[in-house]
């Protein structure tokens, strides 16, 4: 357990994520390397008509990786320490980055049972999305965690949304998998939905503040 935290430590734990995620996306690369190291001529057209799912799948994994990173970098630029629970949560954050690599050989490999492959991909990204929902929780319930000319910005509704419909989409991939992970574009109704939310709650605020502010005047 840490007993004492330093700037330098919250400078390695970022310098650790941003290394294993290069590594991860660097992997990705890797199956497609292999098509052509095989001592073999592939034509380009032929290439691309065969191996078409190898290169779809790379192409989604790593934009998948990078829309983490991105999030997860939006994150630690509002803290300036950390905490044990969201040290190992950044490491289950890790876990799951770090095994997206694998699950994308295994949709460029899939053949007509797609739905436990689709399940797994998306179960992964939960496991991403709800690792880094935690960290953000908790900085928001330690806001000493937080720089000072940030402190209170941070939000973690658009995270529980994004969970909400990647359940949703989990659910949609096992019972209609024929549309495999298009379901995935349910994540396009996060940014309405988190606005919403937002947006909902001053006004339910401004109520209760009007019906307070009402009480002491209140005539029996």
């Amino acid at each position: 357990m840490l007993t004492s935290r330093t700037p330098r430590g919250l400078d390695r734990l970022v310098n650790f994520t941003d290394a294993a995620v290069a590594i991860a996306i660097t992997l990705l690369v890797l199956p497609l390397v292999d098509l052509v190291t095989d001592g073999k001529e592939h034509p380009l057209r032929t290439l691309l008509e065969d191996e078409r799912g190898t290169f779809l799948a790379f192409a989604i994994s790593f934009v998948v990786i990078a829309s983490f990173w991105t999030g997860h970098h939006r994150v630690f630029e509002h803290l300036e320490d950390y905490s044990s629970a969201m040290l190992w949560a950044n490491f289950l954050w890790l876990a799951s980055i770090v095994f997206i690599p694998f699950t994308t050989q295994l949709l460029a490999d899939q053949g007509t049972d797609t739905a436990p492959v689709n399940a797994l991909y998306i179960g992964t990204m939960i496991v991403t999305t709800g690792s880094l929902a935690l960290i953000e929780v908790l900085a928001v319930r330690d806001p000493s965690l937080q720089r000072a000319e940030v402190r209170g910005q941070l939000d973690a509704r658009g995270a529980l949304v994004a969970i909400a419909l990647l359940l949703v989409a989990l659910v949609l991939s096992v019972v209609a998998p024929v549309v495999g992970l298009y379901w995935l574009f349910l994540l396009f109704l996060s940014g309405p939905l988190t606005r919403l939310f937002r947006s909902r709650r001053p006004t339910e605020g401004a109520g209760v503040a009007q019906d307070a502010s009402e009480e002491p005047g209140r005539q029996d």
